[in-house]
């Protein structure tokens, strides 16, 4: 996610600079071929105008979804945050021995806690690296990770997703959960059995039992939200006619807006290039911008910032638990927090 105030203009030419270059390229072409009088045809500006009209409409329905996408997966994990510490504050107020037959110990009961916190936690991460898994309609810099090594995920010491979850399961559990299809859903199922073996033992009683399991719905629906928006992408007739449109738009403008420019005399002909070129670029940026922001799980500087929302509920289901060793929170890097 980009958190800088005003424009990086270093990052940008970095990162679109390129379309800027062959855009350049391009109207410089067609403005020598008409300047020696090689070609000599000159389109109206009026349908070329219409159609761009008709593009900026069709480009700007494009993007006003794929906002909508953006916005929606930022809400859902907005609600993974309270469902998260909803989670830590009732496993930690509801675990007690208030309701055994015989004396079970502190240890016991904290053990059985931060057993219930760390395998949250451990789903946290999980659910995050499996949207971050690339699927066929993303950027095609999600192919090679080109991309994402200098504007995304390569941004920050992605420490967690590396050593998996081994710092929050035990052995036994994480060899067994990690071979699953989706481990995250696995993950938290086996909350609902050690649920189970807690109610059993008279931990918790059949209120708070129920209570717990509530909020444990609202995580699969929330997980299964998430992977919605990861899945099931713009749809594609949308997405490619808009860059189909742009393409036809960026390709007819320099054969009516240069020759246009060239009756106002030879010096016109500096113009026409960066100025045909500037016109172009917006329409391309437009595009781009959209396609991004439609799929926000994609591990790019655009994407919803899911290593530092995992790492701030981190730190509070740890604070929770009485912890003084917390991980530190993601700091933004190029003006980009990931």
């Amino acid at each position: 996610m980009l958190v800088i105030k005003d424009i990086d203009y270093k990052t940008l030419i970095k990162v679109r600079g390129k379309y800027m270059l062959w855009l350049i390229l391009f109207m410089g072409f067609i403005a020598i071929l008409y300047y020696f009088k090689i070609v000599t045809i000159s389109i109206p500006w009026l349908p070329v105008s219409v159609i761009g009209t008709a593009v900026a409409f069709y480009v700007g329905f494009k993007n006003n979804q794929a906002y909508d996408r953006m916005w929606e997966a930022r809400k859902i994990w907005g609600g993974i945050i309270n469902d998260s510490r909803s989670w830590g504050m009732m496993v930690d107020g509801y675990l007690s021995d208030i309701f055994t037959e015989g004396k079970i110990s502190d240890e016991e009961i904290s053990t059985a806690k931060k057993r219930l916190v760390y395998r949250h936690i451990a789903w946290l991460y999980a659910h995050r690296s499996q949207l971050l898994v690339p699927t066929q309609w993303e950027n095609k810099y999600d192919k090679d990770h080109s991309e994402k090594r200098k504007f995304g995920i390569g941004l920050v010491d992605d420490e967690v997703t590396r050593i998996e979850l081994k710092n929050f399961l035990p052995p036994d559990e994480h060899d067994r959960l990690i071979a699953n299809v989706n481990t995250a859903t696995q993950i938290l199922n086996e909350q609902s059995r050690d649920l189970r073996e807690l109610r059993r033992l008279n931990i918790v009683d059949d209120f708070r039992h129920v209570e717990l399991k509530h909020v444990l719905r609202t995580l699969f629906e929330l997980q299964g939200k998430n992977e919605r928006i990861k899945k099931f992408p713009l749809p594609r007739q949308y997405a490619h006619m808009s860059r189909i449109f742009v393409g036809i738009f960026v390709f007819l403008l320099p054969f009516s807006m240069i020759p246009e420019l060239l009756k106002l005399g030879e010096w016109a002909f500096w113009i026409s290039i960066p100025l045909s070129a500037l016109i172009g670029w917006v329409y391309v940026m437009m595009e781009i911008v959209g396609d991004n922001t439609a799929n926000p799980f994609q591990g790019l500087i655009y994407d919803i910032p899911m290593m530092s929302l995992c790492r701030t509920i981190e730190i509070d289901l740890k604070e929770m638990l009485g912890e003084k060793e917390l991980p530190s929170p993601i700091q933004p890097k190029n003006g980009v927090l990931m």
